[in-house]
């Protein structure tokens, strides 16, 4: 066992002459540009060294940063040389990494007043002179004016070229992200690297190599004999550095002694891989597509280089590119789909203090959230306001969350979003709250359904295309428009749960007004009061909402029951109101029952939100995926308790892995020691976790070649999830990186996982390399 193996946990070799130093310029005062620093060569190799707009941020702006009414401060910002990072002025000097923000981890860059915070207190601020740089998981948007509105652009275009190189290069270039530590490293700034300025560099790459080795590497290079490394001297230093050897053995298998391989050669190992429908034609297209090298193009022969190029592409990866678009049949009724759907949506953080925002729709829609929850309450001056009733949490608009919904809603997926109302206001508010949704959304906001002649069957999300569905309370068609007292027939339970009111306010809080009530169409919120047979079938437009643990009492109860319910009517579940830090629940056993509408906080990462993310990874990430058969036949037989004997099998061999990143960046001497897990979850009898040993001391390039293998019941409801951790034996393990997707998603062959931080912004060029076979029987 690997608790059981003791090691000191950060005993490192003596380094020779003095101690490394790196370069603190890069966030303590931003670096000048200058045509000769290793830096530049990164936006060389981008084809962004002569654009006007990356110049200008090289060269920085003095931008006016916007958090209150009172609290705006003009701030240095100016592009790092290595085109992947940002240097901004703080008042009070901290340490470096805090003075930084990288472009990987934006979200959005959007233009004018586009944010909460600028509509709140940029009035004195032109829109054409503002813009909002949003980030991934917890960071607060960056909210900024500039001098003029043509400053304003500069930073908006040149953000964008940046990103969308980024994304285009993706893990193809490691040499762009070394050259970003080079100019770290060299910390006299003379584009000339001692043997000391060598080893900084290593640590800061994340590996801590042998004195005698790493000497001797660099003597190998320094063909001047100077004790310095220069120009052709560095890059042949990286080349060696960079070099995988197990990516070469397999190329030397497939290509002979010509070492080169042919299109047929590169066909008889994309056959070996299991690439499905592979031709002669299909490897002609990827030489022409991953070959550098012009002469071995033009007679059809890929290089190692090449070779790895492919790799590390899209068509290399783990993912089946052909998943990453919609690939599934949209045109089944919404019950046979699980649905992205988040809790709490308006909070940012927990669920007791924590601040409500618009931005958290926003952040949630881009995530492919396509159901979202709107707690409503009375507000002062006729106005519903959203908050997280009888705790601190900050309150909000109903009307400016729903004019974020119209604004944003379908800026990533074209296909139906739900708002899920809480409503806990009276007939008065809810008349303004219908008026809000019927003005704001227009012809979005489904209204009627859309077969007159079936009007309780539930459409489809091709059907419903770019429209907005309310989950609410409806009224019997046959009762007082003046609205009234429901049943406790027609509660939904999530309001079980809540902490007494005062008799009022409760009585209010139970009564539906006409006009609310007419826009629950085909999600008309309903108490689940029983799984068996009755006389008169529930409607497929009645969705009942359910609490965790009522939800795992019927799987475990009825599961096969159960199933068949979601087969044909909408389940929404939801966090237990125990969880005071917004914390979340596994969603794949509420998956295994069928449940379309597993809601978590989006807000809160971890492993929860890492399933999250990997079901829904697939299929266009329009936050719809199709269930498996089992779970959408009416007269199905399956329970997720008892799904039959194994049928697949998968065995995965974690090879390497390249440039994983440092944990504590403020520490050079901190190495990591990474091993990988890999976790497979699904039905109960699936669920397992295996793991490899750890290496010591090696993150840029570790080595492994552990075997591990898994039998499955039920793989067509398997994520695969690989983790990597920094191993400690005091203490718990850290993160440092993941990936989750689903197995029907997973190819075969070798491939590599490109790994993800905790709030999913990618890690690149983080990545794991593996070969994966799935046996099914």
């Amino acid at each position: 066992m690997l608790c059981g193996r003791w090691r000191s946990r950060r005993r490192r070799p003596e380094e020779p002459p003095g101690p490394a130093q790196v370069a603190t310029p890069v966030a303590l005062a931003p670096p000048d540009g200058g045509s000769r620093r290793p830096g530049l060569r990164a936006l060389k190799k981008m084809g962004l060294t002569e654009d006007e707009d990356v110049r200008a941020m090289l060269r920085g702006s003095r931008l006016r940063k916007i958090r209150s009414r009172t609290w705006q401060k003009e701030r240095l910002y100016r592009l790092q040389e290595d085109g992947l990072s940002v240097w901004f002025q703080r008042r009070i000097p901290r340490a470096p990494s805090q003075h930084i923000f990288f472009v990987q981890h934006i979200e959005a860059v959007r233009e004018g007043h586009q944010s909460e915070g600028l509509r709140r207190f940029g009035g004195a601020f032109p829109p054409a002179r503002c813009l909002t740089i949003a980030f991934r998981g917890r960071r607060k948007n960056l909210d900024l004016a500039a001098a003029t509105a043509e400053e304003a652009q500069r930073w908006v275009r040149g953000l964008a070229k940046l990103r969308a190189r980024l994304d285009a290069m993706s893990q193809r270039d490691a040499h762009t992200w070394i050259h970003a530590y080079l100019h770290r490293a060299d910390s006299d700034q003379d584009s000339k690297m001692s043997f000391k300025e060598i080893k900084s560099l290593l640590r800061m790459v994340n590996v801590d190599m042998n004195d005698m080795y790493a000497y001797r590497l660099f003597k190998e290079c320094d063909h001047s004999n100077n004790e310095r490394l220069e120009g052709a001297e560095i890059e042949e230093f990286l080349r060696r550095l960079l070099k995988r050897p197990e990516l070469e053995e397999i190329f030397h298998r497939y290509s002979g002694e010509d070492r080169v391989l042919s299109a047929p050669e590169l066909l008889e190992f994309l056959e070996d891989q299991g690439e499905d429908g592979a031709t002669l034609a299909h490897a002609q297209q990827l030489i022409h597509t991953y070959e550098l090298n012009e002469t071995a193009k033009q007679h059809e022969l890929m290089t190692l280089d090449g070779f790895m190029m492919y790799l590390l592409s899209p068509e290399g990866a783990a993912l089946d590119p052909a998943h990453t678009s919609v690939f599934q049949d949209m045109d089944q009724p919404l019950s046979h789909y699980f649905i992205s759907s988040s809790h709490n949506t308006y909070l940012t953080d927990s669920q007791i203090g924590g601040p409500s925002s618009t931005e958290a729709y926003v952040r949630a829609f881009a995530q492919g959230c396509r159901c979202v929850e709107l707690d409503c309450w009375e507000g002062p001056g006729g106005e519903p306001i959203i908050y997280h009733g009888h705790t601190l949490t900050s309150k909000i608009l109903f009307r400016d969350v729903v004019q974020a919904v119209h604004d944003h809603a379908f800026t990533l997926s074209p296909y139906p979003v739900i708002l899920s109302l809480e409503n806990h206001c009276g007939l008065e508010q809810q008349a303004v709250m219908a008026r809000h949704l019927r003005t704001i959304l227009g012809d979005t906001l489904v209204t009627q359904a859309l077969d007159a002649q079936n009007p309780e069957e539930l459409p489809s999300p091709e059907q419903l295309k770019g429209r907005v569905l309310v989950k609410g309370k409806k009224l019997p068609a046959a009762r007082s428009e003046d609205g009234r007292i429901l049943s406790d027939q027609e509660e939904e339970e999530e309001e079980e749960e809540e902490e007494p009111e005062a008799t009022e306010q409760r009585r209010r809080a139970k009564q539906i007004s006409p006009e609310l009530s007419a826009l629950a169409v085909y999600c008309c919120a309903t108490r689940l009061r029983t799984l068996r047979p009755t006389p008169v079938p529930p409607q497929p437009c009645q969705v009942s909402s359910l609490n965790e643990r009522k939800a795992k009492k019927l799987i475990r109860e009825a599961g096969n029951s159960f199933v068949r319910h979601n087969a044909r009517q909408l389940t929404r579940v939801y966090p237990l109101g125990l969880r005071m830090n917004s914390a979340n629940y596994s969603p794949q056993e509420m998956w295994n029952s069928g449940c379309q509408l597993v809601a978590l906080n989006f807000q809160t990462p971890g492993y929860e939100m890492d399933l999250n993310a990997g079901r829904f990874l697939v299929n266009g990430q329009c936050g719809y995926i199709l269930k498996p058969a089992c779970l959408r036949q009416p007269d199905t037989t399956f329970d997720p308790e008892c799904p039959g004997p194994p049928r697949t099998t998968l065995t995965i061999q974690v090879l390497t892995a390249q440039q994983l990143p440092k944990l504590n960046t403020e520490k050079p001497n901190s190495i990591v020691d990474p091993l990988v897990r890999v976790e497979i979850h699904g039905v109960p009898a699936d669920c397992a976790r295996k793991e490899t040993n750890y290496v010591l001391n090696n993150g840029f390039n570790p080595r492994w070649g552990q075997t591990l293998q898994f039998q499955l019941r039920a793989p067509e409801l398997v994520l695969v999830r690989f983790v990597v951790e920094d191993y400690d034996t005091t203490s718990p393990n850290d993160f440092v990186g993941q990936f989750t997707l689903p197995l029907n998603s997973l190819k075969q062959g070798y491939r590599h996982i490109h790994l993800l931080s905790k709030d999913g912004a990618s890690l690149s060029p983080a990545t794991l390399f593996v070969h994966i076979r799935i046996q099914r029987f």
